[in-house]
Formats: structure tokens, sequence, C-alpha cells
């Protein structure tokens, strides 16, 4: 069964790191319904937050991924609330 969850993202890096994230989320767009970007140009990060829906494998595997890169913190929470396959 899916879920619905939320990932936050807050990237300091320089433009390697951001495109390195942008194919991650590429990689896992099927799973990704909703996305907010915050630039804060004088901290010199930015914050992104997802509303995800899928499996709790899945949304593992992406925020493990996004973690893996440099400059880049991730914290995800999933709900109990299931939803349908579609």
């Amino acid at each position: 069964m899916k879920r619905i969850g939320v990932v936050g993202i807050v990237v300091s890096g320089d433009r390697h790191e951001v495109q390195e994230m942008q194919a991650i989320l590429s990689e896992f767009s099927d799973i990704i319904v909703g996305r907010m970007g915050v630039p804060m140009p004088e901290n010199k990060i930015s914050a992104i937050s997802l509303i995800v829906k899928g499996e709790s494998d899945r949304v593992n595997a992406l925020t493990g991924k996004l973690g893996r890169v440099d400059n880049v913190n991730v914290k995800s929470a999933l709900t109990t609330v299931e939803v349908s396959e579609d």
C-alpha cells in the first residue's frame, strides 16, 4: 500500500550538488506529487519541500540517495494514511 508523506531538503552546495539532486528527483518523479522550493540567497541555501505518495521502500530509497549527496540535508516523515494504488 502507498502512503502520503513529506520530504524536507536543504541544499547548501554549488551547481554540482544541485544537478545531482535534480537527477535523483527526476528518477523518483513517479512518487512526487508536489514540490515547492524557496531560495534563500542571503544564507546561500535553498529549502525544498516535497509531498510524496509511494511505498515506504521507495520513499526511503529517495531520501537515502539524496542524503548521500554532499551539502544536501534531508528529513522525511510518512503518515500512517494509506492510499490506493491509482
